[in-house]
């Protein structure tokens, strides 16, 4: 007999368990900065602890199959085969591993990036490798139009994040995919909205994601995926013992890199980062990123709509289709005065500069909380 199909009261009951397994506080709008996480990845951590504490035979075989879970739950997420899956230790550590890979050319950056996906290719650029050249200004959204302008025959690839992190500006990655053409690299910085973005993610050569913020996986692990393409032309500069093959023949020759995206390895990770990672990816896994995406829009809507009875100017943009859980708010002046009222009400938020506030939503949010932030910034808008 063949499997029944999920239905509604499947779905609902897998929601509910996820729901369940969340326990931050009613006020918490800062998932931009970081997710708290399950308590099946804290519980998770516990046991690979224990596991560590008790130095069972076979223990550090146990610890670090954890890897191969991370690895496999990415994969699966993102449609990216499992030997184009690697692990490294952040965002921007995979990020430096890239650009410090591309030996020349120009690299398209937006001026508006987050520093971790600026600083690599400006490093990278001073040590006389790949060029990095910023395009646009701070809240330019990166169109497809915008990365076209700044295409030259010199054009060796293009780094953006999937999710901007001023606004929550969803890039048209299949667009600028389209008008890069399939021989530049594609570099996606994911971390803004893996998990919670419904993205065609192997439409990049180089997608990397973290695991603190959206995935609620915590610090200190970052998934990196690599196309062939990106395999042949990234050299492995910053690649270290566990990156080889035969990493475990201590023989004092130089090996060669492994033949996909594992060889950017430069160590061995935490077993309990890489598996709260795993654990965080399958608890995604469990009820879906659609389900997701659709109540964090759902969310960021209602959030948007209660800021506009309060008069309260929103930056980010009005498309939900282009927006994913971020809502950021213009307070000129007066971001300062927001964000400490916004903490003596019991909400957590992110204050960028003197004249911006950043509001961000997940799946399980209450949405009790947003008039309450509205009439509260209210007060300074």
């Amino acid at each position: 007999m063949g499997l029944m199909a999920p239905t509604e009261n499947d779905d609902a009951e897998a929601f509910a368990s996820y729901q369940s397994a969340f326990s931050e506080e009613p006020g918490y709008l800062n998932f931009a900065s970081y997710g708290p996480p399950s308590s099946n990845v804290r519980d998770r951590v516990a046991h690979l602890l224990e596991t560590a504490g008790n130095g069972e035979v076979g223990g550090m075989d146990h610890l670090h199959g954890e890897d191969l879970r991370a690895r496999s739950a990415f994969s699966r997420l993102t449609g990216f085969p499992l030997d184009q899956v690697g692990l490294t230790a952040s965002t921007s550590l995979g990020l430096f591993q890239v650009a410090f890979g591309l030996a020349g050319g120009t690299v398209l950056v937006s001026a508006g990036e987050f520093p971790a996906n600026t600083y690599p290719w400006l490093r990278t650029s001073g040590a006389g490798r790949a060029r990095v050249e910023l395009i646009g200004v701070p809240g330019t959204h990166v169109t497809p139009d915008v990365v076209a302008r700044g295409l030259t025959d010199d054009t060796v690839a293009v780094s953006v994040s999937a999710v901007d992190f001023r606004t929550g500006y969803r890039a048209d990655l299949a667009g600028i995919r389209e008008v890069i053409g399939p021989d530049r690299l594609l570099v996606v910085d994911g971390v803004q909205g893996f998990g919670v973005v419904d993205n065609e993610w192997t439409l990049a050569d180089v997608l990397v994601a973290g695991a603190q913020k959206w995935v609620r996986g915590s610090w200190g692990v970052a998934a990196i995926a690599v196309s062939p393409q990106g395999v042949e032309r990234i050299e492995p500069l910053l690649t270290g013992w566990t990156g080889v093959t035969d990493s475990k023949r201590y023989d004092g020759d130089e090996h060669p890199p492994l033949p996909g995206a594992e060889r950017f390895s430069i160590s061995n990770l935490s077993p309990y980062a890489t598996g709260a990672f795993a654990e965080a990816l399958e608890l995604i896994e469990s009820v879906g990123v659609p389900a997701i995406e659709g109540i964090i829009a759902t969310h960021a809507q209602a959030l948007v709509d209660r800021l506009d009875d309060a008069g309260v100017p929103v930056l980010s943009p009005r498309d939900r289709g282009e927006r994913a859980g971020i809502v950021a708010v213009g307070l000129s002046g007066r971001a300062a005065e927001a964000q400490l009222a916004l903490a003596g009400a019991g909400i957590s938020t992110t204050q960028h500069g003197e004249d911006r506030i950043r509001l961000s939503v997940h799946a399980t949010t209450r949405s009790e909380v947003f008039q309450e932030a509205a009439r509260v910034l209210s007060a300074f808008a």
